[in-house]
């Protein structure tokens, strides 16, 4: 029997402040890495949710997706003598609006912390980037790539969670 490929669906927020990136540092099997702060779309929630949730988790921040910046598909292959695994990525990136951050919020497990970073202090930190589409989201962000929120349908059976 032929095994359907699915790919993990994740989220990610490129967020900008007077020439710098909001990243967070966070715990990987392979060590601490920089990423955007990023997950994973969960049922019931449109992408655009998801990153507005996932950016409040792992930095404390409230944000607003105003544009979508891509989607991208990658494939990640971890090889640990503990943990091999192969998974592929269809990542939608989105920028929008910084709001408040919430002081007393504890941010996400395995979030160590966060920092913001130049454009080119990122490109020279790839050695410690989860994914390198942490550069790619930032770079088509910096050529001005914006797509109305619009583009992505998330239809009304999504938000249903009598039927599931």
């Amino acid at each position: 029997m032929h095994h359907r490929w699915k790919p993990s669906v994740t989220v990610a927020a490129v967020i900008e402040n007077d020439g710098r990136f909001l990243l967070v540092e966070e715990h990987t099997p392979e060590g601490l890495r920089l990423n955007n702060p990023a997950g994973h779309l969960d049922p019931g929630e449109s992408p655009e949710d998801a990153c507005a949730r996932e950016t409040l988790e792992e930095t404390a921040y409230l944000f607003t997706p105003t544009s979508l910046v891509g989607v991208y598909l990658s494939r990640f292959q971890r090889n640990l003598p503990e943990l091999k695994e192969e998974v592929t990525y269809l990542r939608f990136a989105y920028c929008g609006l910084l709001g408040a951050i919430d002081s007393r919020r504890s941010l996400d497990t395995g979030i160590v912390r966060t920092l913001w970073l130049t454009a080119d202090e990122i490109r020279a930190s790839a050695d410690r980037h989860r994914s390198p589409l942490l550069v790619q989201c930032m770079e088509d962000f910096l050529l001005g790539r914006r797509f109305p929120l619009d583009l992505v349908t998330t239809d009304i059976s999504v938000y249903d969670t009598a039927n599931r």
